[in-house]
């Protein structure tokens, strides 16, 4: 059995958790201690169940809350090396941390992890899949672009969150500087809601029970444009497509 939930997604703050029964790791923490603990009781859950926390990059609504949580709670965190010289240059202390390098899969408990590579403007960001040897998992939000190797990892998920953070018309329009505009729509900024559905026509689908959109921008996109690109990419209901929020994420979603 293998189960998944966010506890919030979104440029204020994102965290994942990945829960196989006896393993239940978090993928970032962008929250203060105080809010991870109410969002993880939300989910039925608390600090004491996690094994441990993978990190994908070192830009704050991922990372705000990593290391005082996991030295609070005792909990080793993997990143790689590059993530942890940034950590290391802002912190004054870090807690046990373990480096990943992001082509080699680990296992945690009950969890082969395959971390991967991905364009982002970080110093080594990197994303995940997860497997409990029946069900995968992948995890795909910060990345500007796809490219053969994400398309390689998630070829064939019976899960995915992926993101769709902007609409290009939407973003074209907005508020935000030129500049702003340009990094977020680059390749090493974020996927737009037409990117994200191109990916889904490149992988196999046959398997997929879950497809939950993930870090949507509050300005530049809505949900229900997300929800519509993917849909028409599957041919499904747009009902079909889960919309993870900052605010509450999304519950718990399980593979049979």
């Amino acid at each position: 059995m293998m189960r998944f939930a966010s506890l919030g997604s979104g440029s204020q703050g994102n965290s994942l958790i990945v829960d196989t029964g006896q393993t239940k790791v978090l993928v970032d923490c962008g929250f203060s201690n105080t809010a991870l603990s109410a969002r993880l009781a939300r989910l039925g859950a608390s600090p004491g169940d996690l094994t441990a926390i993978l990190v994908t990059h070192e830009h704050s609504d991922h990372i705000a809350g990593v290391f005082s949580f996991a030295r609070r709670h005792q909990l080793t965190v993997y990143l790689t090396h590059g993530t942890y010289a940034v950590a290391a240059r802002r912190q004054a202390s870090l807690p046990e941390c373990r480096m990943v390098d992001g082509d080699t899969p680990f296992v945690v408990g009950g969890l082969e992890i395959r971390p991967f590579p991905v364009p982002h403007d970080a110093r080594e960001p990197i994303q995940y899949a997860f497997s409990d040897g029946q069900h995968r998992l992948g995890v795909l939000t910060d990345t500007g672009a796809i490219t053969p190797h994400i398309v390689d990892v998630l070829r064939a998920c019976d899960a995915l969150v992926l993101e769709c953070n902007h609409d290009r018309a939407l973003l074209a329009g907005s508020r935000y500087p030129a500049a702003l505009k340009r990094r977020v729509g680059g390749r090493f900024g974020h996927l737009e809601n037409g990117q994200a559905a191109a990916l889904l026509g490149q992988v196999d689908t046959r398997r997929l029970q879950h497809l939950v959109a993930a870090h949507l921008s509050r300005e530049n996109n809505r949900p229900e444009l997300a929800a519509k690109a993917l849909a028409s990419t599957l041919g499904c209901s747009e009902h079909w497509i889960g919309v993870a929020d900052q605010e509450s994420g999304f519950d718990w979603r399980q593979m049979m």
